[in-house]
């Protein structure tokens, strides 16, 4: 089969395209064909040895799939039948013609619903979701300040705050305002400018319930003080680059909380690997976002496909932030 192949650590750039043998099959596996793999900055970080948690070289990156059941594993309870369209968060090896993830980890797409949007779910929408609804525990009739709202976990986050009824404040450039608009935002403001004073004014003063920082940097402080009393703000990246310092007095004086989200530590990506622990929370929240997606409330999109021979592009595409949904490779395009 066909693969991106990362033999050292180095810039995504200079990984190369490869025939190598199929991934073999493990116990409680599940071998799906990979029709969309999902490309995100986080796989820079991978391919570059930076991120948290190092595959053994030489490996495939790619964590998020959409696709279809070659074959289960003797070993799995409930096997798919082979043909059925799934989504599937991966360890890594998803930018290839094949993959095996846990079936744990596999979830079949619905009738009538696409496949290549699918790609946003293992990952992008539930990190979102789990963030709103697991550490701000937001309620209907709430306001949420989403920074990144015209891509990735942002959009997202628009989309399930949204379907939970709360109000939705959203940041993204001014180019892209119509994005998270058409995902019904109610307000959206321009991330180049400051967003404490037009936050208030929309909240009549007393500010958000909860915050979804994809950010970091100036906007986590700025964030902060967005919050209104009991607020949450939840920190999940740091695209801005910065990793800031928390004023632990303002959470005092505000009576407000931090909190963090990092949904890889669910799918088995933290020291301990927990993901048959946390499998039936994951499953849930899947299943929830799957009944939504089904009854219209949210609205994965792709922004681009791109062959696999050239992954270079799609992540170019991601580089200069001009996806207003996801970047696919699509592993079965010459």
């Amino acid at each position: 089969m066909r693969a991106v192949i990362c033999e050292s650590w180095r810039e995504f750039d200079a990984l190369e395209l490869k025939d190598v043998p199929p991934p073999p099959m493990r116990p409680g596996g599940v071998r799906i064909r990979v029709e969309a793999a999902g490309v995100s900055f986080a796989t820079q970080l991978v391919v570059a040895g930076k991120y948290q948690r190092k595959p053994p070289l030489p490996f495939t990156p790619g964590t998020e799939i959409a696709g279809r059941v070659i074959e289960s594993a003797p070993d799995v309870a409930d096997p798919l039948p082979p043909g059925t369209r799934v989504f599937a968060v991966l360890d890594w090896g998803g930018m290839a013609e094949e993959a095996v993830a846990d079936a744990i980890h596999v979830v079949p797409i619905p009738d009538g619903l696409p496949l290549e949007p699918a790609v946003a779910m293992p990952i992008s929408y539930p990190t979102a979701a789990a963030a709103l609804l697991w550490r701000a525990r937001l309620a209907p009739g709430q306001w949420v300040l989403v920074h990144g709202a015209a891509a990735g976990v942002g959009l997202a986050g628009v989309e399930v705050a949204r379907a939970l009824g709360a109000r939705v404040i959203a940041r993204c450039g001014a180019s892209k305002r119509g994005v998270p608009l058409a995902r019904g935002a109610d307000l959206v403001l321009d991330s180049a400018e400051p967003f404490r004073a037009a936050v208030l004014e929309a909240t009549g003063g007393t500010g958000v319930a909860a915050v979804l920082d994809t950010l970091g940097g100036p906007a986590f402080d700025e964030g902060l003080r967005c919050l209104g009393d009991g607020g949450t703000l939840v920190t999940i990246g740091f695209a801005a680059g910065g990793i800031p310092q928390l004023p632990v007095n303002l959470l005092l004086l505000k009576n407000i909380a931090v909190a963090g989200l990092n949904w890889g530590s669910y799918v088995g990506w933290s020291p301990g690997d927990n993901r048959r622990l946390h499998a039936p929370r994951a499953r849930a929240l899947w299943s929830q976002l799957v009944q939504w997606w089904s009854d219209g409330l949210l609205r994965p999109e792709v922004h681009a496909a791109f062959p696999l021979a050239r992954f270079r592009e799609a992540m170019a595409e991601v580089q200069g932030r001009r996806a207003s949904g996801r970047v696919v490779l699509r592993p079965g395009e010459a």
